[in-house]
């Protein structure tokens, strides 16, 4: 059992003050930073994997040919061509609207209005997507194809330019994972020298109750059962905190709908997460409490 029972004329042998030493709170502030840091893992892992999902089969072919008209027609010529191709999911031209919006955000104009950005020369862009997963020889026919409907064009591959940023969101997402287990690992710490603590103070009754027949188990489960009791104090304090924060981020985050940030989200399987880990870290903590106790009750006999 994670909070063993034991016999309330027992547990009077020990004062029963909640959250009357530094365990607890010590506890509740680990607790937090651990639920914030999976937090931000789990976010960001999910935004790696949407990002690598999003640009490992997909492609723009930038048709650069000087006259607008032909520059249009090759890149009509090369959706078509392309869509009929069956290693491509889908083949969409962008729209020099979308183009001018796009660049209307750095000029300060996106309705299509400024002079100056409806005279720039805006090259022709075809996106494509890949079905399948032989990347190379996906990439062989396309230059063939790219070559035979728009010559000169170039074919920019979206990993290129994304993948190294999905690889730095990914990296992060690992360190928050290790950060996640520095604080566990330092949680259980903490319940190891409040249990030694606990016997150091408490020294005397322990003699008392090993004179009189006490068994090193049911001595432990005394202890146990206070440190146990004094950790998910703990952890339900820095879950509760955790938890305000967390809405308080969801709450400003949902009004975010485009760009990077709009991939980063923690999903069933992450709520499933962050649900358990204070469970987790009850029993952890109580199990931690138990092999300590034991192991210094056999030196003291």
């Amino acid at each position: 059992m994670i909070i063993p029972r034991v016999p309330a004329q027992h547990r009077r042998l020990l004062p029963d003050r909640r959250l009357s030493g530094p365990t607890p709170w010590v506890i509740a502030i680990l607790m937090m930073l651990t639920l914030l840091a999976a937090a931000a893992g789990v976010g960001l892992a999910r935004s790696a994997n949407a990002i690598g999902s999003a640009i490992a089969g997909r492609v723009t072919v930038q048709i650069v040919t000087a006259n607008p008209v032909t520059r249009a027609e090759q890149a009509a010529a090369l959706r078509r061509a392309a869509a009929a191709q069956p290693f491509v999911l889908s083949a969409r031209a962008v729209d020099r609207e979308e183009l001018q919006a796009t660049l209307g955000q750095w000029f300060g104009s996106a309705d299509g209005d400024d002079p100056v950005l409806n005279s720039l020369p805006l090259p022709a862009l075809v996106d494509i997507d890949f079905v399948g997963a032989n990347r190379n020889r996906q990439m062989q026919e396309l230059r063939a194809l790219v070559a035979a409907e728009a010559p000169g064009a170039r074919i920019i591959p979206h990993a290129e330019w994304l993948g190294p940023v999905a690889r730095l969101i990914g990296s992060l997402a690992w360190i928050a994972g290790g950060l996640v287990l520095l604080m566990t690992l330092a949680s259980a710490a903490v319940v190891i020298m409040t249990a030694r603590a606990a016997l150091g103070t408490h020294f005397a009754t322990i003699e008392m109750l090993h004179l009189i027949g006490a068994t090193d188990r049911q001595i432990t489960r005394l202890f146990q059962r206070r440190i146990a009791i004094d950790t998910a104090y703990g952890i339900a304090l820095g879950s509760v905190v955790a938890a305000a924060i967390l809405m308080l981020v969801g709450w400003q985050w949902a009004g975010i709908t485009s760009g990077l940030a709009a991939t980063a989200s923690l999903g069933p399987t992450g709520w499933a997460l962050l649900l358990a880990l204070p469970l987790l870290a009850i029993a952890l903590a109580a199990l931690t409490a138990r092999q300590t106790l034991l192991a210094a009750l056999k030196k003291i006999l």
